[in-house]
């Protein structure tokens, strides 16, 4: 098919203090024909870099993660959008999927899944509750998009069929131990804020036996422990992340402050 046949794609990704990691991303969309660059008001350069790697780059004050997105999923110039993090990129085996599908004008879907590994201290998982970690992150926005009122582990939905393509995103997501802590600490804070806000309450169970059944889930189950020392690692920092959830949410029952 020609290019002038195929429907045209946009990328949409959302920044702040990216400066280190967007160039790799922008390069692995190469392949778009638009892309949208939504910042909330780095201090690093990254809107300067996205800019001058040809990103359209949109300036926009953050107030939700759900939103951001949204915002750059209506910014886009195709009706067919490809969303990724900053701390993302498309591999080649995955952008051939991509363009097969755009070849046969994403015939018969309205949005596709994929799979997404997560690198983590100079490897990539391959189990546990990590991978595959399928994502909704090509749709037709006509279709769909990022839905819902939750700011945090905002998802897509699409009315329609949905299809799986080949290949991996690769999330390379935390610089370090310390900012994977933190990053899921701000999450934590989230969630319980969430939860609390719609009427959930915690009981002394969720404290004990969800971070335990995290655990088990992802490193026993499904062979976290395939993975070495890093999956035993990020198994048991994910429990943790469970774990400061409910006690947060289990302290703003009670009128407690977290922040």
């Amino acid at each position: 098919m020609s290019d002038s046949a195929r429907p045209g794609l946009s990328a949409c990704i959302i920044t702040f203090n990216e400066a280190d990691r967007i160039e790799a991303c922008l390069a692995s969309l190469a392949f778009c024909d638009d892309i949208v660059v939504v910042d909330s008001g780095s201090t690093d350069g990254t809107a300067e870099r996205a800019a001058a790697l040809g990103a359209r780059v949109l300036t926009r004050a953050f107030d939700g993660y759900r939103r951001q997105k949204d915002f750059a999923v209506r910014s886009a110039r195709h009706e067919w959008v490809l969303c990724l993090d900053a701390d993302e990129r498309v591999t080649p085996a995955l952008r051939a999927a991509i363009e097969t599908a755009r070849d046969a004008e994403f015939a018969a879907a309205a949005g596709f899944r994929f799979a997404r590994a997560t690198e983590y201290f100079g490897a990539f998982l391959r189990h546990g509750n990590a991978y595959p970690d399928r994502v909704l992150r090509l749709f037709d926005r006509r279709r769909g998009g990022w839905r819902g009122d939750r700011e945090i582990h905002e998802h897509v939905s699409v009315d329609g069929p949905v299809q799986r393509l080949a290949g991996d995103l690769e999330h390379r997501a935390y610089r370090s131990l310390a900012d994977q802590l933190a990053r899921l600490e701000r999450y934590a804070r989230l969630m319980a804020e969430h939860d609390h806000a719609r009427g959930r309450r915690a009981r002394l169970t969720n404290l004990v036996f969800n971070p335990f059944w995290r655990f088990l889930r992802g490193y026993v189950l499904r062979a976290g422990f395939r993975d070495g020392w890093r999956g035993l690692i990020y198994a048991w920092v994910e429990a943790n992340y469970v774990r400061q959830k409910f006690i947060k949410l289990w302290l703003l029952d009670r009128g407690q402050r977290i922040a």
